[in-house]
């Protein structure tokens, strides 16, 4: 059986640390970064568990800046 992996693209200067991406992932994958903020002063979504990721799409998908973008690849 094909066995998808995903990886998430997050511009952090965009993203406003709203965890609506964070709540999405049914995999765990993303958090929101405690120690780090960007130019706005937000903290940022960002990989957590990179290899759990699925390239399911959902966090790109309720993301209200469009700042994700998912890139999966099927291996067989």
């Amino acid at each position: 059986m094909a066995k998808v992996i995903g990886t998430v693209v997050i511009d952090t200067e965009r993203c406003k640390g709203c965890d609506l991406c964070v709540v999405a992932c049914p995999a765990d994958v993303l958090a929101l970064a405690r120690k780090d903020v960007n130019d706005r002063g937000y903290h940022f979504a960002m990989m957590a568990n990179a290899d759990g990721c699925i390239g399911c799409a959902a966090c790109a998908t309720v993301c209200p800046d469009g700042c994700i973008e998912v890139y999966r690849v099927v291996e067989k």
